[in-house]
């Protein structure tokens, strides 16, 4: 499945528009992750932990974009984009969403 930021795909034809698709995952922070936050607030630096699990909840929510353009019959997605929100200071919701289309590659 061809992914691209962009609202063409260079390189191949738009055939078909089929309409918005979206990938959604809602996460709640590990405990784990959440004590190494408070610890490296005191000193600075990178919260690996929870750079993994935004990372995960970023993959997962485009493998479900992925699979909802596939269900409506779309080989590509275009204007793909990321949208996050935090849920009540304990959730995190990542939306990976985009316009799916059918393209073939130009010759």
């Amino acid at each position: 499945m061809l992914i691209a930021t962009t609202n063409d795909a260079p390189g191949y034809k738009i055939t078909k528009l089929i309409g918005e698709v979206s990938g959604l995952t809602v996460r709640t922070r590990h405990i784990g992750a959440q004590l190494g936050a408070s610890l490296k607030s005191i000193v600075g630096g990178e919260l690996a932990g929870m750079t993994r699990q935004l990372a995960e909840a970023r993959s997962e929510a485009m493998d479900r974009l992925k699979e909802s353009a596939e269900a409506l019959g779309a080989n590509a997605v275009i204007a793909m984009r990321f949208d996050s929100n935090e849920l009540g200071g304990v959730y995190q919701e990542i939306l990976a969403y985009g316009t799916a289309v059918v393209v073939e590659p130009l010759n």
